[in-house]
């Protein structure tokens, strides 16, 4: 196993001292991207890694890099619904109305995947309401599909 290799499965399984270990031999590891062009920091934050992220943040990962399909790790913990990450990332600076390849936004995510509390911080962290998918869907659009009232009245609410 080479050490790109042995470096990303580290990151997958949330060891921060062996990432540690191979970032002080390598320091250009925290810039590379793997077979589908996520950055270490979208792989611990997908993974729910949120001592190893804040640990690659500081180090100086790139909070708003993107995938191969233009997604952020903020889009990655929209999607999987860490709270906690979502704040951590927030607070690194995270563009929360960075749109991936299909026009999706962190909000879109949050609502698609029904992660309410996430949807209501991105929202108090400045989410754009208004900003619409590939489809033609705002935020709004995906709340009213999937029937979640508490996000419709929120977000009509933002629009007044």
């Amino acid at each position: 196993m080479d050490q790109v290799e042995s470096f990303f499965n580290q990151i997958r399984s949330g060891n921060t001292e062996a990432v540690a270990q191979l970032l002080m031999s390598s320091p250009k590891l925290l810039e590379i991207k793997d077979q589908r062009g996520s950055t270490p920091l979208l792989l611990a934050t997908y993974y729910g890694h949120g001592d190893l992220a804040k640990f690659l943040l500081e180090k100086g990962a790139q909070v708003d890099a993107k995938d191969g399909s233009g997604n952020t790790a903020l889009m990655g913990v929209c999607f999987k619904g860490y709270v906690d990450i979502a704040k951590q990332l927030i607070n690194a600076g995270a563009n929360v109305n960075q749109k991936n390849a299909m026009g999706a936004t962190c909000l879109i995510y949050a609502v698609t995947f029904n992660r309410q509390e996430i949807a209501e911080l991105l929202v108090e962290h400045g989410a754009d309401i208004t900003v619409k998918d590939a489809r033609g869907n705002t935020a709004l659009d995906h709340a009213k599909e999937q029937g979640i009232q508490s996000l419709v009245e929120l977000f009509q609410k933002q629009r007044d």
